[in-house]
Parts: C-alpha cells; sequence; structure tokens
C-alpha cells in the first residue's frame, strides 16, 4: 500500500508540502500556523505535529518558545540561548547601568520576534533574579543590578 493511499502516511505528505516550501521560499522563517495545516489538510493537531517532528529530525525545523516553529537553514547559526538569556545579553549590549530604565516588553517582543506575553514571562524570571525591577502598566522597569556572566542560564 503505498502512503498516499494511507491515513498513517497523512503526516508524511504534510512533512514534504511544508519541506517544498522551505525550499522554494528562502525568506521563510518560520513554519506555517498548526491550524492553517489543519484547516488544509484537514487533519488533527496531532498528525501537523508530527509532520513538523519529521523536519525536525532532518533538521529543517524547531520549535521555539510561544508555541511557533521556525524554519533551520544549513549554516545558519541561530541563537539557541533562552529568551530570558538573550535579553540579559541586552545589559551589555545597550551599556545598560544600574538605574537605568529598561526597554518595554512590546519593544522586545518586536526585537525578538515572539509574543509580548512570552517576554513578560522572560521579564518576569529577571525581576526574580533581582536584575529588574517589577514592571506594569505604565511603570518602566529599571535595572536593579548587573548580570554576571552566564546568570539566567538555570531560569
Amino acid at each position: 500500500m503505498s502512503q498516499q493511499a494511507s491515513p498513517r502516511g497523512t503526516f508524511l505528505q504534510i512533512a514534504a508540502a511544508v519541506k517544498g516550501r522551505i525550499e522554494a521560499d528562502p525568506t521563510m522563517k518560520e513554519l506555517p500556523l498548526v491550524a492553517d495545516l489543519m484547516g488544509t489538510h484537514k487533519v488533527s493537531r496531532g498528525v501537523v505535529l508530527r509532520a513538523f517532528g519529521v523536519l525536525r529530525e532532518e533538521g529543517l525545523a524547531e520549535p521555539v518558545p510561544g508555541g511557533r516553529w521556525r524554519v533551520v537553514r544549513r549554516g545558519e547559526g541561530g541563537d539557541r540561548r533562552t529568551l530570558a538569556e538573550r535579553i540579559t545579553g541586552l545589559f551589555e549590549e545597550l551599556e545598560l547601568k544600574v538605574g537605568a530604565p529598561f526597554p518595554s516588553a512590546s519593544e522586545l517582543a518586536k526585537k525578538f520576534g515572539v509574543a509580548r506575553p512570552t517576554v513578560t514571562r522572560a521579564l518576569e524570571k529577571l525581576e526574580a533574579a533581582g536584575l529588574l525591577s517589577e514592571g506594569s502598566q505604565g511603570k518602566v522597569r529599571t535595572v536593579l543590578a548587573m548580570p554576571n556572566r552566564g546568570e539566567c542560564s538555570s531560569s
């Protein structure tokens, strides 16, 4: 029985279709939304995630915080640090000092290409570590302490 005739091969067909899209579009950075593929192929979430798993095994995709998947291109380094670790890198990059205002969650979401609630969770980790003041609507977070090298790697 061919894979096309077998419902068990559906995830392989979806993986092949997405792989074709990745190869055809060198600017593609994220995989299509799970919901979009569910609708297009009339399959369950599990089938789409299984297809994404195939792409992951082939080294073409990887999950990112927030439930999305990004395209991995050969020769592309990619930043494998957690969002909290990448945000911690801003202390040095922006030459921040104790008492300086910290970028807003909205600014950080745009910079890192993730949803604002995802940034908020990472900022809460930095608050818990004592690096940032507590933020709230209309209140700017400020730098309370400078991170040590490698700080937040266990957050």
